[in-house]
């Protein structure tokens, strides 16, 4: 019994470890996870009061076509509904995407290193991967386009990038979108848009009716806060998302979740709240590593990567030890770095404490 060639070799997705196992491996009390960029203040108010009406339909199927969903985010990002596709998370919309335009001879365009579902999904479609090496953290655009040949079929772009937070500005990512082959589809993903400060950020969901190879991807897994109810979703051209279409499970979004976003787009007022508080927490790490003359990256998501000069494992362990879950940067690319989610103000507070004893060893 053999599974396919192309899973030979490939481990499944890797999140951070969960409080409860923490605990009671290292036997604390109190264990702060700041690694999977999840939200520390959880989600709107409207939110948990909206799906306790979902609570009696459980024994029902959801809307496979997320109808009341669809009509809303259309309005928020001001786009036809057709134009749109829901996943489990934005992580379903990439291997919906992976698993219908992707064969055996095809490949991708990505980074390296940058979100890791792009390889991933690319890699168990027997697609080949080409991977160019960021730069200063940034994607290098430039290599990215020259990369491109006749079996391309999908260029991935991150922005802001995960891990390391950099993001594209509009002129930079225009440039490059005007330079791909219209026959390549170009995904933007976008799952930190929310945290973004960026005067210069692109715009890119208008882009769509110039440049139809164009798919906008966004979550609410980070911002909104219901990452643990999975609502994505992608837009495009609406010829090219309707065709995409059929690789979609039936009912893949659940109806507490289709619920949940749909009352989350009506609180911007939280999401400007979190973005605000999410920026305090980024200059407080930034200032921290300027104080210790630490190497940094400048982050526009919810989440900071810096270089303690300690090995990952030893960094990871020791704030383990200590009851804080991070992200080990040896398994992201970068040996002797942490990648760490931006929590409260009391959280942060903690964190650089125990940031400034373990540098001080």
């Amino acid at each position: 019994m053999k599974v396919k060639d192309t899973l030979q070799g490939l481990t499944p997705y890797q999140p951070g470890k969960p409080v409860e196992e923490v605990k009671r491996e290292l036997g604390l009390e109190k264990v702060v996870k700041l690694a999977s960029n999840e939200n520390p203040y959880g989600c709107s108010s409207n939110v948990k009061d909206a799906i306790q009406q979902a609570f009696s339909e459980v024994a029902v199927y959801p809307d496979g076509y997320a109808q009341r969903l669809r009509t809303k985010v259309a309005d928020h990002v001001g786009v036809n509904e057709k134009q749109l596709m829901f996943g489990n998370g934005s992580d379903e919309v990439i291997l919906m995407l992976c698993r219908a335009v992707l064969s055996k001879g095809d490949n991708i365009v990505t980074a390296a290193p940058t979100f890791p579902q792009y390889r991933h999904n690319a890699v168990i479609e027997g697609a080949e991967v080409k991977e160019v090496p960021l730069v200063n953290g940034e994607h290098d655009l430039d290599e990215m386009e020259k990369a491109i040949d006749a079996n391309t079929k999908i260029v991935f772009v991150c922005n802001p990038n995960n891990p390391t937070g950099n993001y594209l500005g509009s002129e930079s990512f225009y440039n490059f979108l005007k330079r791909v082959p219209k026959d390549v589809i170009v995904v933007s993903d976008e799952a930190y848009k929310e945290y973004v400060i960026a005067e210069d950020y692109p715009d890119t969901i208008p882009l769509i009716a110039d440049h139809p190879n164009l798919i906008v991807l966004r979550t609410f897994s980070k911002a909104y806060g219901l990452a643990s109810l999975r609502v994505g979703y992608g837009v495009g051209e609406e010829g090219l998302m309707q065709s995409l279409d059929p690789a979609r499970e039936p009912f893949n979004t659940s109806s507490i979740g289709q619920l949940a976003a749909y009352n989350a787009l009506d609180d911007q007022d939280f999401i400007e709240e979190c973005k605000t508080k999410n920026r305090n927490g980024i200059e407080a790490f930034e200032a921290f590593c300027e104080k210790h003359n630490l190497h940094y990256y400048p982050s526009q998501g919810n989440f900071i990567l810096m270089d303690l000069q300690i090995p990952g494992s030893e960094i990871f362990d020791a704030l383990l030890k200590k009851g804080y879950i991070v992200r080990n940067g040896e398994a992201l690319g970068f040996p002797t770095s942490v990648r760490i989610t931006v929590g409260s103000e009391q959280q942060n507070k903690e964190m650089i404490e125990e940031l400034t004893t373990l540098i001080s060893r």
